[in-house]
């Protein structure tokens, strides 16, 4: 059974840093794509950052951009996301998800994890 595991959330002052990371357990092989979501409360989750595993390409959203950086990690299907000159705006819950191959949707979730940006 997959299981997606997030970890390093946190609460930091606006302009601070947080790195987070998502481990994944139970799949022996790669996944298709691994991506970062976040949801405030009253709003719809909102795709952050992912990578492709491939060929490590990377995408974000234009709120980040240049921001924050996904990554994978040394160990399998485990990726970071480090977010540097937080904005309050940056708060919320952060998902991590992962696609097994193409076409076929975010499969699998993570239970999330808290960032807090104080102003």
């Amino acid at each position: 059974q997959v299981q997606l595991a997030e970890s390093g959330g946190g609460s930091v002052q606006a302009g601070g840093s947080l790195r987070v990371s998502c481990v994944a357990s139970g799949k022996p092989d790669d996944f298709y794509r691994m991506s970062w979501f976040r949801q405030v409360p009253g709003n719809e989750r909102e795709g952050v950052a992912g990578v492709y595993f491939d060929d490590g390409s990377t995408y974000y959203a234009d709120s980040v951009m240049g921001r924050f950086t996904v990554g994978r990690d040394s160990a399998k299907n485990t990726i970071f996301l480090q977010m540097n000159g937080l904005k309050p705006e940056d708060g919320g819950i952060y998902y991590c998800a992962a696609e097994e191959s193409r076409g076929r949707g975010f499969e699998y979730w993570g239970r999330g994890t808290q960032v807090t940006v104080s102003s």
